[in-house]
């Protein structure tokens, strides 16, 4: 789950459609691309580049807490329509290997 600095209400929050543009110029613009922060807020409607960076920065502040174990993975799945659902039995019926599901719809 995101922090909640990064769903916050106030200049510091981000709809749903910033967040998506957000994803989207992440993969195009990686760690090695001169002025990253400044080329992906120019695909983020009303955010700086101060604003991404720091977004990224809570990004990755969350993943880190999910990996160290400090907040646990939630037990989603996608379903065959590619909807999130919260099963007890992965879809192939095994049961020990339940699929963890991030940003499934980053690319959409």
């Amino acid at each position: 789950m995101a922090s909640s600095s990064m769903t916050s209400h106030g200049s510091d929050s981000w709809t749903a459609k910033q967040n998506k543009a957000f994803e989207r110029a992440l993969a195009v613009f990686d760690r090695d691309t001169p002025d990253r922060w400044h080329n992906v807020a120019k695909h983020v409607p009303g955010k700086t580049a101060e604003e991404v960076e720091r977004h990224f920065e809570l990004l990755v502040q969350d993943l880190n807490s999910i990996e160290s174990g400090r907040v646990p993975y939630p037990n989603y799945c996608v379903t065959r329509a590619n909807k999130i659902r919260n099963p007890r039995v992965h879809e192939s019926g095994n049961n020990e290997d339940p699929t963890v599901v991030f940003f499934n719809d980053i690319f959409d």
